[in-house]
């Protein structure tokens, strides 16, 4: 994210913080953007293992799918021979 910008520009952001907030304000606003950010990422890596956690429920599902299929196959080949 930070890729497009150069670092005169974040210099810049960050003078235009200091002189918005000022010293004394400065780090609880860096204190509580911390916060969000390690939420965001909180919220990023439950989803992630959320998805995985289905994938792999779905990956058993069609492995359990297969080995009915296959059988269910058997079955009706012996059949059809012992008939």
């Amino acid at each position: 994210m930070l890729l497009f910008i150069s670092s005169a520009e974040i210099i810049f952001l960050l003078f235009a913080v200091l002189m918005l907030f000022g010293t004394d304000k400065l780090p609880g606003f860096i204190r509580m953007a911390g916060k969000i950010i390690r939420s965001v990422r909180n919220a990023s890596n439950d989803l992630k293992s959320e998805i995985s956690k289905v994938s792999m429920e779905n990956s058993v599902v069609k492995d359990i799918e297969e080995g009915v299929k296959e059988i269910k196959d058997t079955i009706e080949d012996t059949v059809s021979r012992a008939k």
